[in-house]
């Protein structure tokens, strides 16, 4: 078999699949074109951020099984088109952790004495000893926005500096944060009470622009941004009108909205108290080694032995389980992004239930894909149906499976229950006939609705003309409506309207939909489409 490294890895990764016995050609640099000619000879194929597998690539690659990215970010391949033909994507989520948190401490450290900025002052031919006066970090306040592993990481880092450390993060048991000596605080309290605060979170449409004028405005004066995250995250203008009014001591960034960034499309490059590198987070050879490392051991082992490892779309499962539950596993992970998604507060307990005929088969891998759904919206390519279990516990999240023989309403029923610190949320699904996963009650609403794709979860009192003004505001705004569902609550005269959309309801749009009469809350929903 052979497999195809077409962006730049260490060498070690191709040495380790020629010793597994595989024929393996580095080819990197490929235009489109030219990698679609060729990608049809191929098993495998080894990539980083450069090549772009596209449905158009993926269309001539007629014997290609797997892909890897070395590295976690997946924005570079079409996932659905992949597992449309039977092709698994794996990526190494955890092998460049340490580098990036390495990279954030790195640029405080640099704010905090200006090194950049005195470097560049002495290459200039100057001497200006005075004019770069700098500042420990010792006894400190680092914030950190996002307490996962990168941000775990930063935050030992941190101690070993002396400096205290807090955090932000939604989705976080306190508990679990002050294992690690992490106070958890709101992004307010966040803002107001620290020093120095480096962002470690992925893009989602929940940490788009998070870091924008208001977070700015609650910073100390002599306070620095550190953001080597993703590009978007943090609000370039805000940043730099921050930067530039003194309302903020300096920033420092890796990551861009627009990569290449240059003079052109980012005016924050000319303010004296910005730094910056070019996303050099991932950039160690150690990182480069480990994670091309652990790429090429999941490839050789995939085509070889046909061991998943740290897959993005399918479960490590055979084939005869895969064939019972398979529909149950693609529902199990719809109902987890569901559910994080309108879920508020750090998760504590979730339990999974199965009834009916489901609860005789091996429904593990199911739980395992409502784990993966459950902290997609949060985490993104860093969790995979390998890793899902393992986030659960280092978050210090119980995690229970149930099984029931009887069933009231459907042959098979799956029932998940996400209990937080501000609640408890209950869906239910099942699969209509051989592969139509449906989800069948939210809470005490019952409904029939297929979660998949942009939605919109609307809560309203049950009077007449709410569905009426909601499709104006809609339509308005240029979002069409492809399927609705309405829930109905006897007792309390309230209604639940589950709204499929052509394209994600906007933040402005969202609110008018809020503002509207007898609308007592809304949540745009982003889950992964579905083919059956």
């Amino acid at each position: 078999m052979k497999v195809l490294i077409s962006d730049n890895l260490s060498p070690v990764g191709a040495e380790i699949l020629r010793e597994a016995g595989l024929e393996v050609d580095v080819n990197t640099g490929l235009a489109p074109e030219e990698l679609k000619k060729i990608i049809g000879q191929y098993d495998g194929l080894v990539i980083r951020s450069a090549t772009k597998v596209t449905l158009d690539i993926l269309e001539s690659a007629t014997n290609l099984k797997v892909v890897g990215r070395a590295g976690i970010g997946l924005d570079n391949v079409d996932i659905p088109a992949a597992s449309q033909k039977g092709i698994v994507i794996m990526n190494a989520p955890n092998g460049n952790a340490i580098t990036t948190a390495e990279h954030a401490i790195s640029m405080m450290m640099a704010l905090s004495r200006n090194i950049p900025q005195a470097t560049a002052s002495m290459k200039e031919g100057k001497w200006e000893k005075k004019r770069f006066m700098g500042r420990e970090v010792t006894g400190k306040t680092l914030g950190i926005v996002g307490i996962g592993r990168i941000g775990g990481i930063a935050a030992s880092r941190a101690q070993g500096l002396k400096m205290k450390t807090i955090a932000y993060d939604p989705h976080m048991p306190k508990e679990t944060a002050e294992k690690i000596g992490v106070e958890l605080v709101g992004l307010e309290e966040l803002a107001k009470r620290s020093d120095y605060i480096t962002v470690h979170v992925p893009m989602t449409k929940e940490t788009k622009a998070l870091i924008s004028t208001e977070f700015f405005k609650n910073m100390k004066n002599d306070a620095m941004f550190i953001d080597c995250a993703r590009g978007g995250v943090c609000d370039e203008e805000a940043l730099y009108h921050a930067l530039r009014d003194g309302e903020i001591g300096g920033a420092a960034l890796d990551v861009f909205a627009v990569e290449p960034t240059t003079r052109d499309n980012c005016p924050l490059l000319e303010l004296d108290n910005f730094i910056c590198t070019p996303h050099l987070g991932a950039s160690t050879s150690e990182a480069q080694e480990n994670v091309a490392v652990l790429i090429a051991q999941q490839i050789a082992d995939y085509l070889l032995k046909g061991v998943v490892t740290n897959a993005v779309n399918v479960p490590s499962v055979s084939d005869d389980v895969l064939t019972q539950v398979g529909p149950y596993i693609a529902l199990g992970e719809m109902l987890g992004s569901f559910h994080m998604q309108m879920t508020k507060g750090g998760i504590e307990e979730i339990t999974v239930e199965y009834s009916g005929e489901l609860a005789e088969l091996n429904t593990s891998p199911i739980t395992i894909a409502f784990l993966k759904g459950l902290f997609t919206p949060i985490l993104k390519d860093a969790v995979n149906y390998v890793n899902a279990p393992i986030i659960a516990k280092d978050r210090g999240i119980k995690v229970v499976e149930a099984k029931s023989e009887h069933s009231d309403d459907f042959i098979n029923v799956m029932t998940s229950r996400v209990r937080t610190s501000d609640g408890e949320n209950v869906l239910v699904g099942t699969v209509f006939g051989k592969n139509e996963p449906r989800l069948v009650r939210l809470n005490t609403f019952r409904l029939e609705a297929l979660p998949a794709g942009p939605m919109l979860l609307v809560y309203n009192n049950d009077v007449p003309g709410v569905i009426g003004a909601l499709g104006t505001a809609l339509g308005m705004g240029g979002v069409n409506i492809s399927r609705m569902t309405v829930g109905r609550e006897e007792t309390s005269r309230q209604n639940i309207i589950v709204l499929a959309t052509d394209s994600l309801v906007s933040k402005e749009l969202l609110a008018k939909v809020c503002s509207l009469d007898n609308i007592t809350d809304a949540v745009v929903l982003e889950l992964a489409e579905y083919t059956s």
